[in-house]
């Protein structure tokens, strides 16, 4: 297979700083749906071998410019070869229609990141972990528990998008509720068809609104100011296709998650709105070598750019850990 030819950007359009500790280069690698993905991967400065590697993705919604890529760039600071990548159908990757999500699709994108690390000079094949942030946490605990290549698997902030979408927060929508999501969702199907073209659910609302909950206010300080936006994320302006939370509502993805042999270590702010997603996926989770901390003070999007509050040592720690 060939990866499809994609106009990427060249100049440094991240919402971090560049570090002078690596060197960053843009690549591309293809699922096994042959969607080409488009990452930027970071390497320690000054290393030679056969180095351990981390896949990076998340949050549901983000770019690789943001969150993902400060971790992915800081992890490399720690020693890790690391690529950040734009999930199929958003960003700089391919996939058409975009803006579209999908349990399966999403989930395969992490195991084809191993696929490229797999067979790169420089990296270790059997040293590889991934960690996912929000919503690409709960893909990347599936893909753990289908993927025996990964050794290491960090969940951080995590969502379970097909619990979220199937029954609503703290799981408050019935099977009435749901049947009404289901039919405005087949309905608004037949509209895009008509139309030839796909409605977007709309990102972060803006402006926000004074009586927004918390968890609404935590995601516009992220998103729409300065500090997070991004003019290629999906949460930063106009959203996803309405349409990709059918998907979602009926394949749950931590099914199996019980199986997962590896090691696994999952992170969330004590405060989080979120936080019950990762206390219930850490009760599932089976053996010695699964990890739940909790972060006190904390919210949700702490975690995506908070230096002082994502506990990079730990990371390292937990990766040096297991991927030997």
């Amino acid at each position: 297979m060939e990866n499809k030819e994609l106009t990427l950007t060249e100049e440094w359009d991240k919402t971090f700083p560049k570090s002078n500790k690596v060197n960053h280069k843009k690549i591309t690698f293809h699922n096994r749906y042959g969607i080409t993905l488009v990452a930027d991967l970071y390497e320690p400065k000054n290393t030679e071998g056969k180095l351990p590697a981390i896949t990076i993705c998340g949050p549901f919604g983000a770019v690789k410019e943001q969150s993902s890529g400060l971790y992915a760039q800081t992890m490399a600071e720690y020693g890790f070869l690391t690529i950040a990548f734009d999930p199929s159908f958003t960003g700089e990757s391919g996939g058409l229609p975009h803006y579209v999500a999908s349990p399966d699709i999403n989930t395969e994108d992490f195991s084809a990141a191993v696929d490229f690390l797999s067979v790169q000079d420089n990296v270790d094949p059997e040293r590889i972990g991934i960690l996912g942030i929000c919503g690409w946490g709960g893909m990347a605990i599936n893909a753990a528990a289908i993927d025996t290549r990964i050794k290491a698997t960090v969940a951080s902030t995590m969502y379970d998008m097909t619990r979220v979408n199937a029954k609503g927060y703290f799981d408050a929508m019935d099977a009435d509720a749901r049947y009404e999501q289901r039919k405005a969702l087949n309905a608004q199907r037949t509209e895009d068809y008509k139309n030839g073209s796909y409605q977007l659910g709309g990102g972060v609302v803006d402006p926000l609104p004074e009586d927004a909950p918390f968890y609404v206010k935590d995601y516009y300080d992220y998103y729409k100011t300065e500090r997070g936006y991004h003019k290629r994320s999906l949460n930063s302006n106009g959203g996803w296709n309405t349409t990709s939370a059918l998907s979602f509502m009926n394949m749950p993805i931590l099914s199996y998650s019980d199986e997962i042999r590896s090691a696994v270590l999952i992170i969330h702010g004590e405060k989080a709105h979120s936080r019950y997603f990762s206390e219930d996926a850490f009760k599932n989770l089976k053996g010695d070598n699964k990890e739940l901390l909790i972060i006190p003070g904390a919210v949700h999007t702490d975690l995506y750019d908070h230096m002082d509050v994502i506990p990079f040592d730990k990371l390292e720690r937990f990766f040096h850990e297991n991927l030997k």
